[in-house]
């Protein structure tokens, strides 16, 4: 028998080495891919890093270490091993509550160490391509009932929901048509805005309706960036100075080209602004508001594909969160109830999020923020402003910065009253247990 020769280059140690540098790559892949998922669903910057950290330990690198930003991530798997910097994908324009459900689900996974990286990315991918749950008329349906159920919240008057309802289902003809085209979801917002605006002006200018400016900031609620807004303000109050002052401004940026497609829309018609927001005093009654909360529910629900079975918690955070809206303004004022309201609706979605068939505490935020509307009562200011309002001031612009601040405060205390009481919790089973 012939005398075996010397390894061959490309051998068995050498495909070992291969597999190695191809398992590192996947695995800083999908840190930097699962990274930047968690943040497009709203995550601060800090969260994600300690998420990253507690997935890496469970791939055996205690070590790791991760600087997170907005549109890119800087890790490396071990002390004094070389620093990888990443450019983070969005997982979407704006992720649905299946996606957000479906990214937390997979964060949890990691965590514990249960799915491999390769597995990982190829989720990932999945859940950036996961289309709607409900067809197309349904959730075009479905975003006409959202924006009746803010219409109502705004307390507005009859025709405002009437107008409001057809407003919403023209936006969720624009967005079926933009979705999975990347361009047109980019420039949505500012599309949307302008054709609103446009019809209402032409509806106003025909003498077939007066639907002012309750119906237009209804139907175009979800391109309002309240949850970029809101964690910009937590990452500043976190001391994350470059992801706060980045989202801060893309989210100020957004409201600027929603309002300047308001009235961009309304000046092509040739309508005076101050006539196309003009409002009746004739308003619903004090019921509106509560029966509008279950009304955008369901159409959250519908339009953003709500997990099976998510329905009941939606609603009861929801609820939860208007009604300390309303104490919150009954006791101590406008300014303070937004603080309130999230407060009440934090700690109402982590106990939530607790129970089985419930989306993850980030999904419930994000409809919590619409229906708090701290963007939309700036926009509504800012739009008066862009358009030259006299009724505009210096009072609009502080109730822009004051509302969404108040909204983060609040998620702060909420999150961390949440932590004192399920630590005082445990402290005290601990206490009961050494009694016994």
């Amino acid at each position: 028998m012939p005398a075996a020769g010397p390894a061959a280059p490309g051998g068995p140690r050498a495909a070992a080495a291969g597999s190695d540098d191809r398992s590192r790559h996947e695995l800083l892949s999908f840190l930097a891919s699962l990274g930047a998922a968690l943040g497009a669903i709203g995550e601060t910057v800090g969260a994600v890093q300690l998420r990253l950290a507690d997935v890496a330990r469970a791939y055996g690198l205690p070590d790791a270490r991760f600087s997170v930003l907005p549109t890119s991530i800087l890790l490396t798997l071990g002390r004094g091993g070389a620093a990888t910097i990443e450019p983070t994908t969005r997982l979407s324009p704006t992720p649905r509550l299946d996606q957000i459900s479906a990214v937390h689900g997979l964060a949890e996974e990691a965590e514990r160490g249960l799915v491999t990286p390769a597995e990982g990315l190829t989720r990932l991918e999945a859940i950036r391509e996961l289309g709607p749950r409900f067809g197309t008329a349904a959730s075009i349906l479905g975003y006409a009932t959202l924006t009746v159920g803010i219409a109502l919240v705004l307390h507005p008057a009859a025709r405002d929901v009437a107008a409001a309802g057809a407003l919403g289902v023209l936006v969720g003809v624009l967005r079926r048509l933009a979705l999975g085209r990347q361009a047109l979801e980019t420039l949505m917002p500012f599309f949307a805005a302008f054709a609103v605006a446009a019809v209402t002006a032409l509806l106003v200018e025909h003498d077939v309706t007066d639907p002012g400016l309750r119906a237009m900031i209804a139907s175009l609620v979800v391109f309002i960036p309240g949850v970029p807004l809101t964690t910009a303000f937590v990452e500043l109050t976190e001391g994350e100075m470059i992801a706060g002052s980045s989202r801060l401004v893309w989210g100020a940026a957004q409201l600027g080209l929603l309002a300047f497609g308001i009235v961009a829309g309304i000046g092509a018609v040739g309508v005076p602004p101050e006539k196309a927001f003009s409002s009746s005093d004739a308003l619903l009654g004090w019921w509106a508001p509560w029966l509008g909360v279950l009304v955008f529910a369901a159409g959250v629900a519908i339009a953003n594909s709500a997990p099976p079975g998510a329905f009941a918690s939606l609603l009861v955070v929801l609820y939860a969160a208007w009604a300390g809206q309303v104490v919150g303004n009954w006791l101590f004022g406008s300014w303070v109830s937004g603080f309130v309201g999230a407060v009440v609706m934090t700690l109402t979605a982590y106990v939530v999020a607790r129970l089985p068939s419930t989306m993850p505490v980030y999904a419930t935020f994000l409809p919590g923020f619409w229906l708090l509307v701290p963007g939309s009562l700036g926009l509504i200011g800012l739009t008066s402003l862009v358009a030259g309002s006299t009724t505009a001031a210096a009072t609009d612009i502080l109730a822009i910065v004051g509302s969404i601040a108040a909204v983060a405060l609040g998620v702060l205390v909420g999150v961390e009253l949440f932590r004192w009481l399920t630590g005082a919790e445990r402290r005290a089973r601990r206490l009961r247990r050494r009694r016994v």
